[in-house]
């Protein structure tokens, strides 16, 4: 049965972006998929709470000038156009309180009024002004967000949910800081040596880490094709480092390379170790009997070199390949970092069945995670889930 591919936007799972993301992204864009009515809610509040305030106190107490508070609320979410018509109604609230209600007739409080009218209307026009500048500088930051995050969306291109005799289902999410940029990175590519994988995470952040990102990634898609073996792939990629990316800078990585069937070949940079769960939902951690130091560390190595561990893998188990923004994840009460070995037995080991079992699997890992942190991330994550069917399977 042939197999579609499948839309990139669902495979990202930018339908699960969690609701804290959501909020911050709009906060980002300057409110501006908001209703107006939603975006003057703050202000429209102000006006009650002290028409409240001078109705409950009596007509002996006059605290409608406490009107001017309504135009530094409405400054905070509303556009200039918003804010002036905003600030209107409150004036005419305040007139009507004046009127009506305090029924301000004594000299001294007709100044006093006047005095509290002129500095609401030139409140307000600051206010505007403030509205202003604020919406500019939410556009340019929501611009430079955006363009770094296409960046480093581009950077990591979405790999197919097929490649050579793999499937493959992805969920990356970026972590929900100014930039919204960080280090992870992933590869997989299917050479004339078999179906490599790449799976690292750069220290530190923005676009430092983007570019170094950049010069792993590309040093791997070439390497990959040309060596014969894994480490030499790693260690093509550690000369690049160092020509490239300042010295201090290090990137944690896992290899893994693939083939038609047999074990699995995998190479430890110092990297989370991946997790492979079998169909009863028995789990592994596939720790490395010798590690190596992250990509652009090796030369504080006096000798050897990294080498590679073939590991079991059938057609009905799941690998299970992350990043340390999962298992460091910390839960929103407990603090607890996040317990993927206990947890990703149940919620994966169906994922060999189907393609769809296995975005099926991906989503629920995802989802579990977001309930341990309460709806947040704090760091980048990516879960990467890889299955091999039987060649009749596929």
């Amino acid at each position: 049965m042939p197999i579609r591919r499948r839309d990139r936007a669902a495979a990202t799972g930018s339908d699960d972006v969690p609701s804290t993301r959501r909020r911050d992204a709009l906060l980002a864009a300057d409110l501006q998929d908001v209703s107006p009515l939603l975006r003057a809610a703050p202000a429209l509040a102000a006006i009650g709470l002290v028409t409240l305030a001078d109705l409950l106190s009596g007509s002996s107490t006059y605290l409608a000038p406490l009107m001017v508070v309504v135009p530094s609320v409405a400054a905070l979410t509303l556009r200039p156009r918003e804010l002036l018509m905003t600030c209107l109604l409150g004036l005419l609230v305040m007139f009507a309180l004046n009127r009506y209600y305090d029924r301000v007739t004594a000299p001294s409080d007709s100044r006093f009024l006047f005095g509290a009218t002129i500095s609401y209307i030139v409140l307000s026009a600051f206010s505007a002004f403030v509205a202003e500048l604020r919406m500019r500088r939410a556009a340019a930051f929501a611009a430079v967000s955006s363009v770094a995050e296409a960046a480093q969306r581009a950077l990591l291109s979405q790999p197919d949910p097929v490649v050579g005799p793999l499937r493959l289902s992805v969920r990356y999410v970026s972590a929900a800081d100014a930039a919204r940029i960080g280090g992870d990175l992933y590869s997989v590519l299917d050479t004339p040596h078999g179906t490599r994988v790449l799976v690292g995470d750069v220290r530190g952040k923005g676009l430092g880490a983007v570019q170094t990102a950049a010069v792993v990634l590309g040093a791997f898609r070439e390497a990959a094709y040309d060596e014969e073996r894994l480490p030499d792939v790693a260690a093509r990629i550690e000369a690049s480092m160092h020509r490239h990316v300042a010295d201090g800078e290090f990137t944690t990585a896992l290899f893994a390379e693939f083939h038609a069937s047999g074990p699995v070949d995998l190479v430890h940079l110092g990297h989370v170790p991946p997790i492979r769960v079998h169909a009863d939902g028995r789990v592994e951690e596939l720790e490395a009997a010798d590690p190596w130091l992250p990509l652009g560390l090796g030369d504080l190595a006096t000798d050897g070199a990294p080498c590679s561990t073939a590991v079991p893998f059938g057609p009905q188990e799941v690998l299970v390949l992350c990043t340390d923004g999962v298992i460091e994840a910390k839960g929103r009460r407990s603090g607890a970092f996040y317990p993927l070995a206990e947890r990703v037995g149940p919620l994966v080991k169906d994922g060999w069945r189907s393609l769809t079992d296995l975005d099926t699997a991906v989503a629920r890992l995802y989802a579990d995670l977001l309930a341990h942190t309460g709806g947040g991330l704090g760091d980048d994550a990516l879960l990467l889930l890889i299955t091999r069917p039987a060649p009749s399977a596929r």
